[in-house]
C-alpha cells in the first residue's frame, strides 16, 4: 500500500488494521519471553497503540510511519494517555530514523508489505543497522496458509521469511498464529521473533 493510498485510507472507517489497542501477539511476546525495558522502534506504528503500550512498560519508545494523519491521531493518544513517546513521519527504508541504536524492534504488518527476497533483505538488513548486538526483532507478517479471498494482509510462506532474514538474523521462534483483530475471524499470522547476528555491522 502506498503512501497516498494510506493516508486516504485513514480519512475513512476502512482500516482494520488500526484496531484501537495493542496486539495480543506483543503483550504476549514482551511479557512471556520477557523482553526487557530498553530503547524501542515501532516501525509503521499507525495511531500508536503498541507504541504506547511498550512506553507504559518503561520501553523508551520511537514509532515511525508514513501516515501523517495515522502520527498525529498517535500524538493525540500519548497525550491524553500522559504517556511520552516519540512519534514521526517517516519513511523506514528511505528516511534516516534517529535514536539508533536500539535495543528492540517491533513492525506490525510492514515486513510483508515486500513482495520481493530482495526487498525484504532490504528491510532486513536496515533493521539489522538499526539494532544493537544481539538485539530483538518481532514481526508479525500475513501468513500464506490463510485461504480466505478478498481483502487481507498480504501473504508470504514460512520460507519467505527464512530467506529474506536468514543473513542477518538468526531465528528464534517462527509460530503459526493470528492478527489481533476486531473481527470475529481475524486474518492469520506468523509472529517471528529473532536475534541480530553477531556478524552483522551497522552502518548507522
Amino acid at each position: 500500500m502506498g503512501n497516498e493510498q494510506k493516508e486516504k485510507r485513514y480519512k475513512t472507517p476502512e482500516t482494520p488494521w488500526d484496531i484501537g489497542k495493542p496486539d495480543f501477539n506483543l503483550i504476549e511476546a514482551v511479557t512471556k519471553i520477557p523482553i526487557k525495558p530498553c530503547k524501542a522502534l515501532d516501525i509503521g506504528c499507525g495511531t500508536g497503540d503498541n507504541s504506547i503500550w511498550l512506553a507504559q512498560h518503561y520501553f523508551q519508545v520511537t514509532g515511525i510511519d508514513i501516515s501523517e494523519i495515522a502520527i498525529d491521531k498517535a500524538k493525540e493518544k500519548a497525550l491524553k494517555a500522559n504517556i511520552k513517546c516519540i512519534f514521526m513521519v517517516a519513511d523506514f527504508i528511505t528516511n534516516k530514523i534517529e535514536g539508533a541504536p536500539f535495543g528492540f524492534v517491533f513492525d506490525r504488518g510492514c515486513f510483508h508489505l515486500f513482495d520481493s527476497d530482495e526487498e525484504r533483505k532490504r528491510f532486513a538488513e536496515k533493521v539489522a543497522n538499526y539494532l544493537e548486538k544481539d538485539s530483538l526483532w518481532l514481526t508479525i507478517v500475513g501468513n500464506a496458509d490463510d485461504q480466505r479471498s478478498g481483502y487481507g494482509p498480504p501473504r508470504r510462506t514460512a520460507r519467505d521469511i527464512v530467506n529474506s532474514v536468514e543473513p542477518y538474523f538468526e531465528i528464534l521462534s517462527l509460530i503459526s498464529s493470528h492478527f489481533g483483530s476486531n473481527r470475529p475471524n481475524p486474518p492469520r499470522a506468523w509472529v517471528c521473533l529473532m536475534r541480530k547476528r553477531q556478524r552483522c555491522i551497522s552502518l548507522i
